[in-house]
């Protein structure tokens, strides 16, 4: 096989197709690479690594930019990707898989294709999820639902440490300080946690017996239907924290909740978590995160 001719004639059509059809240039895109990372991968092992240079000059003075040798080698990885188990996403351009290519593992590209498709997010976006090591910050449980392709819930989703944007550079005294950090940058608080959450209230007030209490943050998650209680915490996790929680959630669960809706889900965010209460703790409905400044 003429492995240059080849992939040359996919490259030509490629361009065809994007001027033709503006509409398709995303999947044409990804079908051209896929393919001629393929024929990369089969040339370098009839010819060796070099080849990648050489076909780089000559597609470079015959079709003109874009076809650098390190262009060649991501598409080269890309087919790679794919055939480890990479998912390709006709919502996803090529740019995208570019800041995704050098990811090591296949289950963080694929939560990261994940959430651009769910979020749409743009280029520089999804720059600045990577960045901000989101995989990373996923449990090991999450890790291994994301790699068998696992259902998974709310609360696997949500990251540890939650990382907050302390914009003003406030010194966190209190959690009503806390707080109003979190409710300057709601929007990406609310992003940090996972998918689907919404805001319903801050302070949500209660009354149990004679005394009013109140929720420091009321949210919904509309993906898994169900009410969201968060408490923020400044210091290391205590077990009188469970307690207070799990009284909030079982009051929004009879006075608040639906019958067509599920339990409501607790989150402790605190400076410092404490494994050995949460061993303890017989709800699996309540979890604890540690809160990063950023």
């Amino acid at each position: 096989m003429n492995y240059y001719n080849e992939i040359k004639k996919e490259l030509i059509n490629n361009e065809i197709t994007k001027k033709v059809k503006d509409y398709s240039k995303n999947k044409s895109d990804l079908t051209t690479y896929y393919n001629v990372g393929k024929l990369l991968s089969e040339a370098g092992k009839h010819y060796g690594e070099g080849i990648i240079k050489e076909y780089s000059e000559k597609l470079t003075k015959e079709l003109g930019k874009g076809y650098t040798e390190s262009a060649l080698k991501r598409m080269r990885k890309f087919f790679s990707a794919i055939k480890k188990g990479a998912t390709v996403s006709h919502l996803l351009t090529w740019s995208h898989y570019s800041e995704l290519l050098p990811l090591d593992k296949i289950s963080a590209i694929n939560y990261y294709i994940r959430l651009t498709e769910q979020q749409n997010l743009s280029v520089r976006q999804l720059r600045e999820r990577i960045k901000n090591k989101e995989y990373e910050r996923l449990d090991s449980k999450t890790k291994e639902k994301l790699i068998t392709k696992e259902e998974t819930t709310v609360i696997d989703l949500i990251k540890n440490p939650i990382v907050i944007k302390n914009n003003n550079n406030r010194e966190i005294i209190s959690e009503k300080v806390l707080q109003k950090i979190i409710l300057e940058d709601l929007d990406d608080f609310l992003k940090e946690l996972g998918d689907s959450f919404c805001y319903i209230a801050n302070e949500y007030k209660i009354k149990i017996g004679n005394t009013y209490n109140y929720i420091d943050l009321l949210l919904y998650n509309y993906e898994y239907n169900c009410f969201v209680v968060v408490e923020l915490k400044v210091t290391e996790l205590k077990k009188e924290h469970i307690g207070q929680i799990e009284i909030y959630m079982n009051y929004i669960d009879k006075n608040l909740r639906k019958v067509t809706q599920d339990k409501t889900i607790g989150i402790i965010i605190c400076k410092k978590d404490n494994k050995f209460i949460m061993e303890y703790c017989s709800d699996s409905r309540i979890l604890s995160k540690e809160y990063k400044l950023a």
